[in-house]
């Protein structure tokens, strides 16, 4: 299980020293995640990708929640109303309704939340605004201390924003 580390830079160049020192560290590129200003030069940083930066997955978990329950709905309903063999409801439809409607509700809700920012993330965004880069390390639980002791003592003018205990495993 992993945590997610957040620190805050004030330039780019304090970026990139930190990213080295991190990766000296032998934490792993992929594990790194930079977010700035839309116009923030970030050459050099592994930027942190949409769904990072995003409500994607939330609001796709949403979308399953709704569709789900809407296609199972409108399953009962056709299955009770429209029995397809006999006098009896035929469940199946239902079934195969609630899937449908899940897949819909996951896809539909995802096109909307990769347009909202993230959530976790706008707690960050006036120090974002003001020009500087906001770091997320995601690191096992054992390494935590570590990683945050060596940027502290590296890096003085960073500023440790806070852990967060669960971070998704995907992205």
């Amino acid at each position: 299980m992993r945590k997610r580390i957040y620190w805050l830079l004030p330039d780019l160049a304090s970026a990139k020293r930190t990213m080295d020192d991190l990766l000296l560290a032998r934490v792993s590129e992929r594990h790194i995640h930079f977010v700035g200003r839309e116009d923030a030069d970030m050459s050099g940083l592994h930027a942190a990708n949409i769904l990072q930066t995003s409500d994607a997955i939330r609001a796709a978990e949403m979308g399953i929640v709704v569709g789900g329950s809407a296609g199972a709905l409108i399953g009962v309903g056709c299955a009770v109303v429209f029995p397809i063999v006999g006098d009896s409801p035929n469940w199946g439809i239902a079934a195969v309704l609630a899937v449908l409607g899940s897949g819909f509700g996951a896809w539909s809700a995802s096109m909307i939340g990769v347009s909202v920012p993230s959530q976790r993330l706008k707690r960050f965004s006036a120090a974002i605004e003001q020009g500087q880069l906001l770091l997320m390390v995601d690191v096992p639980r054992s390494r935590v201390d570590e990683i945050e002791e060596r940027l502290q003592t590296l890096h003085p003018e960073a500023r440790l924003e806070g852990v967060e205990p669960n971070i998704p495993a995907f992205p």
